[in-house]
């Protein structure tokens, strides 16, 4: 396995002066960072305020200096150094052909994301994490060509912290992409995971994904019932995980008694208020 890496400031290196563009400086100055596989880049200083477009740039413009790095991860921070709603992110447009040896992209946050036109003969993992998936990026994501990705895990959130989509806007990504070697799909992290779960269901990925990921959003019977009736019929499932979810003990005992490794730990409750009861995504601010 290949050796890993974060780099990270905290608040104080912040107020010392250091940023994204000291990170890049410094990482390429590091002596152990030949080598590397995977590189992580948590709180870059000012994460609220600033964007990490200088590392970015960095890795686009001396390309040659990162071509041992197969796992990229952006934004690996707690909420203690920056809530993923506040991070800023950048414009990976020049990434795609500066790392053609990429393997594996995580991105946290998602204000100001944009993955601009995807090309990659290489990438077979691809995540992004956030309180709320624009539309915009969700797009470029339907149009990308990534003939070899196997895993595709995105956070929907939900509408106040970025998520401008429905159930519609997901379908039509699911449509016009084309993941031919696609294994793993996770749609999580929605306030509407039983709309999103109906979405999946009925996509073209169903009958060749091995794990299907709808966790850390508001599934209840209702999106775990259509789980019930589709799943025994895909031979090539393997996994189900929907931990953190809103199932009765009943639901998760079906889906438990499925021929395949189900995952539904972190049983949630809906919270009561004005007489209404609520259901929250794990992900959001």
């Amino acid at each position: 396995m290949g050796k890993s890496k974060t780099y990270s400031y905290e608040y104080d290196d912040y107020e010392n002066g250091k940023n994204a563009e000291t990170m890049a400086e410094e990482i390429l100055a590091d002596p152990e960072f030949p080598e590397l596989e995977e590189l992580i880049i948590g709180g870059w200083g000012g994460e609220s305020e600033d964007s990490c477009q200088p590392i970015l740039d960095c890795i686009a413009e001396k390309a040659d200096r990162f071509r041992h790095i197969t796992k990229l991860f952006i934004g690996d921070m707690d909420y203690e150094t920056c809530e993923v709603s506040w991070i800023i992110q950048g414009d990976y447009s020049r990434l795609w052909k500066a790392m053609p040896q990429l393997k594996e992209l995580t991105i946290k946050g998602s204000n100001e994301l944009t993955l601009g036109t995807v090309e990659h003969d290489n990438l077979e993992s691809l995540t992004v994490i956030c309180g709320g998936l624009g539309k915009t990026v969700i797009e470029e994501i339907a149009k990308a060509k990534l003939p070899h990705l196997k895993k595709l895990l995105l956070y929907i959130g939900i509408e106040d912290y970025g998520f401008d989509g429905d159930a519609d806007t997901i379908r039509e990504m699911l449509a016009a992409s084309d993941f031919p070697e696609l294994t793993y799909l996770g749609i999580t992290d929605s306030e509407i995971q039983d709309e999103l779960t109906e979405v999946v269901l009925g996509s073209k990925y169903i009958g060749q994904i091995t794990t299907l990921d709808l966790s850390n959003g508001t599934l209840t019977d209702k999106g775990g019932q259509l789980l019930l009736e589709k799943l025994p019929g895909l031979t090539n499932m393997e996994k189900l995980d929907v931990h953190y979810h809103y199932l009765s003990d009943g639901m998760m005992k079906k889906l438990e008694e499925l021929s395949i490794a189900v995952d539904v730990s972190e049983q949630e409750e809906a919270e009561a208020w004005n007489g209404e009861l609520w259901y929250n995504a794990m992900l959001t601010e």
